[in-house]
């Protein structure tokens, strides 16, 4: 969410700002928004020039009284009465009109940085760099269902029985492959400094709204039914919402944080959800990291993070590559974001494996994280995410890169002490 005072003062640079992102159906909302901040702050004067008024003529209804001028002291008593029913409709408008600013607010897109290139849709993202050199071996890399049922490794068809399509049970090495490479996940961003979390894995809708533009919760999120509670998408939301109304001393930034969850999506319009694998599914498990710090800071810590995960998986012999998001793929917090992604030498192409994103400090003004200075003045930090790794869908890139000819999958150095030691399966 944006500060309301840009809106004031530099209108045109949130307008440019709506149609480098490609959303001018949200060009005529800066305005609304502008009209509805006057008439917010007209009625707040108002309301001080009453309760004003209100303060003067009730301290005199006590000198009146004490003069013995009873009817003059009942008059005031009436106008004072007069006043606290138009003040308190004033309130109720400064509310109303609140409620307005805030809903079209929540909707403006977020500031992008100068660096995000401008394109309308993920077609237009742009490829940084690459790491690892892609092969594509000489033998057969079969689909990534058929590698594990090969494994005996996943029962798709008791999943869709049990909980419907987008569900699987994992099995024998390849659920075991599953855990190891999450607990070697958690243990690579212990030794990177970071706070080892398992946080909430459902929250309350003001986290929701304060991490999530609309979109994304109508598209994502699971609800309680009868409560105000949400399945996790991703552990960020409860992390960043760990830290919601509070106030941070500045010299116990940055928060560095790596946590763990499952995360449960809806998924809504995604294709291939109806397609046997793994790809798409509405259930997985997640390492996150998560960052909390200072405004000037904040672009480094986005460099630290999707390092981390192009080193994690590298060291697990998997080619990856990094891909700038364009202005139109940019989700409404987002600050700047990068993809990390993985080669597939079945499909002769990279896919994503892991999102970096700087929000700056869109979800802590809504969520009011602030920070304390050392000067005494407070002021909203900056969040920042990045997933680690998140099978199943890093199972599909680390099997399709580590199987071999004879159908065995080689077990990276990295991942053998989670493993009991193998250095392959199958």
């Amino acid at each position: 969410m944006l500060d309301i005072n840009l809106l004031r003062t530099d209108p045109e640079k949130v307008r440019e700002n709506i149609r480098k992102k490609f959303q001018d159906a949200k060009l005529p909302m800066v305005d609304e928004v502008i009209q509805l901040d006057r008439d917010y702050r007209a009625a707040q004067q108002q309301a001080d020039a009453l309760r004003n008024q209100r303060k003067v003529r009730s301290k005199a209804i006590g000198g009146l009284m004490a003069k013995g001028e009873t009817a003059e002291a009942e008059k005031a008593k009436a106008e004072v009465a007069s006043l606290g029913e138009e003040l308190e409709a004033l309130e109720e408008k400064e509310k109303e009109l609140q409620a307005e600013i805030r809903k079209r607010m929540l909707v403006i897109p977020n500031i992008i940085d100068d660096s995000v290139p401008i394109g309308k849709d993920d077609s237009e993202n742009v490829e940084l760099e690459r790491f690892g050199e892609p092969v594509v071996p000489d033998y057969e890399i079969p689909y990534h269902v058929d590698i594990m049922e090969r494994l005996s490794g996943i029962d798709l068809d008791a999943a869709r029985a049990t909980s419907g399509n987008g569900f699987y049970y994992l099995m024998g090495d390849v659920a075991r492959l599953h855990s190891a490479i999450l607990s070697y996940a958690r243990d690579f961003m212990i030794d990177r400094g970071f706070t080892y979390v398992v946080p909430p894995f459902m929250i309350h809708g003001d986290v929701v709204t304060g991490v999530m533009s609309f979109a994304e919760m109508e598209n994502m999120m699971y609800k309680i039914e009868g409560e105000d509670l949400y399945l996790i998408g991703t552990s960020e939301h409860s992390m960043i919402g760990k830290f919601i109304d509070s106030i941070l001393e500045e010299d116990s930034l940055p928060r560095t944080l790596t946590s763990y969850s499952p995360c449960f999506r809806k998924e809504v319009g995604a294709h291939g959800i109806e397609e046997r694998g793994v790809y798409r599914i509405h259930q997985f498990e997640k390492q996150e990291m998560i960052v909390v710090c200072k405004p000037e800071d904040s672009m480094e810590w986005f460099r630290k993070l999707w390092q981390n995960t192009v080193d994690f998986f590298r060291t697990l012999d998997i080619p990856v590559r990094t891909l700038e998001c364009c202005s139109g793929d940019l989700a409404d917090l987002k600050v700047k974001s990068l993809d990390v992604e993985a080669w597939s030498p079945r499909q002769k192409k990279y896919f994503e494996v892991g999102s970096c994103s700087n929000l700056g400090d869109a979800q802590a003004r809504r969520l009011q994280i602030r920070v304390r200075g050392k000067d005494g003045k407070k002021y909203f930090a900056h969040t920042l995410n990045n997933t680690c790794v998140a099978p199943p869908r890093m199972l599909i890139a680390f099997l399709e890169n580590n199987l071999r000819a004879d159908g065995t999958v080689a077990i990276p150095e990295a991942l053998r002490m989670y493993m009991g030691g193998k250095d392959h399966i199958g």
